[in-house]
């Protein structure tokens, strides 16, 4: 099979295509034929040879991604006979493994695919729609709710527009550039901004005619959510802070709330937090009150899709395809 190896941390032009042995199932795995594989910001994060969140850094050569979706192949012992050729899909968790053409995965991670999904919209809910669920538990969200959503054309922004306006709230989605706005726009965003114009926080203003934003849901930080939190109502709005894709936290005292991922779990609760959140995101794509958007490039242009994600060149979830 061929895979997607990393052999030295650094630029996206370490991420090399080439042949390598398939993978076994140990007992209790399955092993997936990929047919379509998430890619994370942290995934470029770990490529450059930086922590992040993670325990460690993975050992070197390493076949990167944590999200796969496809055909079960092959089973390891003490797996039942019915999981074969099922349509699954998975979250690797802390093992890499990804980027591949086929993929092992614990028997107790995978999911199976709704009939109404196809491959790269599963890989979108098990991981983005996850954290878009995790997300939301904070925030009680109705008809007199005004919400802010800054990177409304990624991944996560387009599932919180939808979940926000399904709830009956005014959505506020900010994207930058007129072709990401247009998109936010066609996703049903109330107002739909471009936050590179200076003059957007008084626009918005202006638009929403003395009504405050009461909750901001923010994975940008920086500039654009210190703005963003200056239209909050001060007596009671939220600033729910789940990453700073800018480099940038922001907080403000009294109102910005982390709800990363141990908080998340916590507020899941039950005896597995990460697959509540899970089957709570595929649910809400088959019934169509979800639908992922996803960008899509072949497996061997995984260095592409590094490179357009850290550019803020993407829409969507980033899906390579086998």
């Amino acid at each position: 099979m061929h895979a997607i190896r990393l052999h030295a941390f650094g630029p996206a032009e370490n991420l090399t295509y080439e042949p390598v042995d398939a993978p076994s199932p140990a007992p209790g795995q399955i092993r997936i034929a990929v047919a379509a594989a998430g890619v994370h910001l942290l995934d470029t994060v770990l490529r450059a040879g930086e922590q992040g969140p993670l325990p460690e850094l993975p050992a070197l050569p390493t076949i990167p991604g944590r999200e796969v979706a496809g055909v079960v192949e092959s089973l390891g012992d003490a797996v039942a006979g019915l999981w074969l050729g099922k349509r699954v899909v998975a979250h690797l968790g802390f093992a890499p493994g990804g980027y591949a053409e086929s993929a092992v995965v614990d028997v107790d991670r995978v999911h199976e695919i709704p009939a109404n999904l196809d491959f790269a919209q599963a890989v979108a809910m098990i991981g983005t729609g996850r954290t878009a669920m995790g997300i939301v538990q904070f925030s009680e969200l109705d008809a007199d709710s005004v919400v802010v959503i800054p990177a409304a054309a990624g991944g996560l922004g387009t599932l919180l527009v939808q979940y926000a306006k399904q709830a009956g709230a005014t959505v506020v989605g900010l994207a930058g550039g007129p072709e990401k706005v247009a998109l936010v726009r066609a996703n049903g965003a109330d107002l739909a901004v471009d936050y590179t114009d200076p003059e957007w926080p008084g626009k918005v203003r202006a638009r929403l005619g003395g009504r405050h934003a009461t909750v901001v849901f923010d994975g940008v930080g920086g500039a654009v959510a210190r703005d963003a939190v200056g239209l909050l109502d001060g007596t009671g709005g939220q600033h729910l802070v789940f990453g700073w894709s800018s480099g940038q936290p922001y907080a403000l005292e009294g109102v910005s709330e982390r709800v990363l991922g141990p908080v998340m779990m916590r507020k899941a609760g039950g005896p597995s937090p990460l697959r509540t959140l899970e089957l709570r995101a595929l649910t809400e794509a088959a019934a169509g009150r979800l639908v992922p958007a996803v960008e899509r490039f072949p497996l061997a242009g995984a260095a592409d899709a590094h490179r357009a994600l850290e550019n803020r060149k993407t829409t969507g979830k980033v899906v390579l395809e086998p």
